[in-house]
């Protein structure tokens, strides 16, 4: 019987990747449905079965734990925030914030509650404030929630969502994770990834539980992702290390 991994949209390749480890070293196949975790976790408690949650925060799982769905919550992968930016859209680090708040400029986040990347890029806006006041309702008012809700819009087939909306106009600035938007370059070489200047950091902390009732696979793979071997393979895929196994 395979593993069932429920896990955050940005952890596609990072995941697949340790979950065809996993099947070679163990002989047990993992079946990936993959998402934003807040719709995830609402899915989870509606009863689909899963046997382990990866999500990129630590607030879903911990509910699940809560609730008696979940063992105790690991922290397994770190992430940031960065800003994927179009070709003709002229910003650093430094001015990023005056360009985000730039009437004439698109910026794009994921959906907040839906999917914790909206989440962070809220965060950031009310980090802002304190470095402009009014910029975090500024900013709310004006960010396009494209991405990670239920009826948010889909990539083609093999396409980075963040790529793929910038390229295709719907955002000028995208706030994303860091990995999502090394992706996106990685498809298309002419957007750029902006670093997010220190004042407004946000930082993504990923969090991973058993679900119960589990089986006997679930734990052998949650220990699996937590291992050194799996921790080298996130980091290849840009993710910062969590807790060792």
């Amino acid at each position: 019987m395979a593993a069932r991994l429920y896990a955050a949209g940005s952890l596609r390749g990072a995941l697949t990747e340790v979950g065809q480890a996993f099947q070679q070293q163990t002989g047990i196949a993992v079946e990936g449905t993959f998402g934003a975790s807040g719709l995830l976790r609402e899915r989870i408690e509606q009863g689909e079965p899963a046997d382990v949650f990866a999500s990129a925060t630590m607030e879903h799982p911990r509910a699940l734990e809560k609730a008696g769905r979940g063992g105790p919550v690991r922290l397994f992968a770190r992430n940031q925030l960065c800003a994927l930016v179009a070709p003709h859209v002229k910003v650093d680090s430094a001015s990023l914030l005056e360009r985000m708040l730039d009437p004439s400029i698109k910026l794009g986040t994921s959906t907040p509650k839906a999917d914790p990347s909206g989440d962070y890029a809220f965060e950031l806006f009310a980090r802002a404030d304190s470095v402009r006041p009014g910029a975090r309702a500024a900013l709310e008012a004006k960010a396009l929630k494209l991405t990670g809700g239920p009826d948010s819009p889909r990539a083609p087939q093999g396409r980075n969502i963040y790529g793929y909306l910038v390229s295709e106009g719907r955002a000028d600035i995208f706030l994303g994770y860091c990995t999502g938007a090394a992706e996106a370059r990685h498809e298309v070489p002419s957007l750029r990834s902006v670093p997010v200047p220190a004042a407004l950091a946000v930082g993504a902390d990923y969090g991973i539980t058993v679900l119960k009732p589990a089986s006997p696979q679930a734990q052998r793979l949650a220990d699996f992702i937590l291992s050194p071997a799996s921790q080298a393979i996130l980091a290849r895929h840009g993710f910062s290390p969590g807790e060792l196994k």
